[in-house]
């Protein structure tokens, strides 16, 4: 094993193992798998295509149909008739279907195209794997977790909508607890522009089908096999095809959905993000920038909090918007930090099939020289100093990794306090208690350790904050009862004024 510098910035470190009969880079393709557009779901192939490649052989694995900008505006114009199909189901019968759903999810082989080919769990977990670079054991455990959102869909419908008697959706209004409530829909379909990061988040639009809202779904281009696995297992469920629109598509197509779509989601870095933040039929899932905060009352004990942290930080490969990226303290901050630096240095990249990977591959390398070449670049700015040791740049198995970084921030203001990458990094920065809830910047979830009332008092009515944890609570532990990002019911539905005689 040897230390080099290849000329791409970063400490860079290469690790070569010989293949074995295990090598799963060779188990996985027989012919090019492919994945057509789902036109209110019907299959349909495009001339044009992009093969996306296999992380660890760079030979094309998948290729996907791509929708141009025309096609699908052309499609949208039917929307509402879609919609028909879902509103001639009532609210308790999506549900059923969810949970039907949900079981064929997790054990089902599914169709991928007309051609007979198919994908069984087991070929789904093996291919997200492939093109995302995200361990087999992670893309297991986010199979669970959509599974588990979708076998308890009443319970996710009954946080979202507040209890609300869900046969008012179905009649338009009703008398609950001695009130008459009417909710109208606002939108004939709900967009979603999704990310590659992890297949987790399509939990996320998953809820709209048992609200009577069909889904016009761009996937990331490395991520196309979970939303259209998804959407398989509602059809294979029974559930309207027409409802399910799958459009793998470049920037203008993505536009045209969020355009046209009449309640969209977005997700994706900031610049991606920025031209939608003031426009409020588009909910935004940006960059998170989730933290720990611990006040200086119970740092005589921080020990105690390290496998909070390493859970928070290092959950999922760290590629969560609900991963900490930020230790923010009011005293012992370069203690913490070096602790953590330790904690973090045991995990290791494993090749993607090992069953303890916690860590996942680039599916750029340049990607990921690129951003290791950042962070070096801002550590030469006085004010942050990185306390991890070791190659951050590791060639692993043909594969390209990040190892986890921490680093300690003296100065709350410097680019790498409050900044977010998509692997196992974190900032701990140190701050006066009263400076505290000022400086923090916008945080998607905040996970706070203080007994202090006025700190608690603060964090409470602070905006910048979405989803606040009071208490030994991970940032990345989220409740079916309690969506961390927007309202998905009140995305897509309103109350108004009704009286009746």
């Amino acid at each position: 094993m040897a230390a080099c510098n290849n000329g791409t910035g970063g400490r860079y470190q290469k690790i070569v193992i010989e293949p074995t009969a295990s090598f799963n880079a060779l188990r996985i393709i027989k012919k090019m798998i492919h994945i057509p557009i789902l036109r209110a779901g019907r299959s349909y192939r495009s001339l044009n295509t992009v093969r996306v490649p296999h992380i660890k052989t760079g030979e094309p694995l998948v290729e996907v149909s791509q929708a141009n900008r025309g096609l699908i505006a052309k499609d949208l114009v039917d929307i509402a008739l879609q919609k028909e199909a879902l509103a001639q189901r009532s609210v308790a019968e999506l549900i059923a279907l969810c949970k039907k759903a949900a079981h064929l999810f997790t054990t089902a082989t599914l169709p991928l195209d007309l051609d007979g080919s198919d994908q069984s769990p087991v070929d789904y977990i093996q291919q997200v794997s492939g093109t995302t670079g995200l361990p087999e054991a992670l893309c297991q455990q986010n199979l669970v977790k959509i599974q588990g959102v979708m076998e308890n869909i009443d319970t996710v419908l009954d946080g979202l909508t507040r209890g609300l008697d869900l046969q008012l959706l179905d009649t338009g209004w009703g008398v609950q607890d001695g009130r008459t409530l009417s909710y109208v829909c606002e939108t004939d379909s709900l967009g979603a522009i999704l990310p590659s990061n992890s297949p987790g988040v399509h939990s996320l639009w998953v809820p709209a089908i048992a609200l009577k809202v069909p889904v016009v779904l761009k996937p990331g281009r490395e991520e196309p096999w979970t939303p259209y696995r998804i959407a398989q297992a509602f059809i294979a469920a029974g559930a309207p095809a027409e409802a399910f629109s799958f459009y793998p598509t470049d920037y203008s197509g993505a536009n045209e959905i969020l355009n046209r779509c009449g309640r969209a989601m977005l997700f994706g870095g900031g610049s991606t993000v920025a031209p939608w933040v003031n426009t409020p039929r588009v909910e935004i899932h940006g960059p998170g920038r989730s933290k720990i905060i611990i006040h200086e009352g119970e740092q005589r004990n921080w020990e105690q909090y390290l496998d909070l942290i390493v859970e928070s930080v290092a959950k999922n490969g760290g590629r969560s918007c609900i991963n900490a990226s930020g230790v923010w303290v009011t005293a012992h901050g370069r203690e913490i930090g070096e602790a953590l630096a330790e904690r973090l240095a045991r995990l290791e990249p494993r090749p993607l099939d090992h069953p303890e990977a916690g860590i996942a591959a680039w599916a750029n390398p340049k990607a990921a020289h690129g951003i290791s070449s950042l962070i070096d670049q801002h550590l030469k700015e006085p004010g942050a100093t990185e306390l991890t040791t070791g190659d951050r740049v590791v060639e692993l198995d043909s594969c390209t990794f990040l190892r986890p970084t921490v680093i300690w921030c003296e100065d709350a203001e410097h680019p790498l306090a409050n900044t977010e990458f998509p692997f196992p990094f974190v900032s701990v920065v140190q701050v006066p208690p009263a400076a505290l809830v000022k400086t923090i910047g916008a945080t998607l979830v905040a996970t706070a350790i203080t007994e202090d009332a006025s700190l608690i008092q603060d964090l409470i009515a602070t905006p910048l904050i979405d989803r606040l944890n009071l208490g030994v609570i991970p940032t990345n532990q989220i409740s079916w009862d309690s969506p961390h990002e927007g309202n998905l019911f009140e995305h897509l539905y309103r109350q108004r004024a009704f009286q009746h005689e």
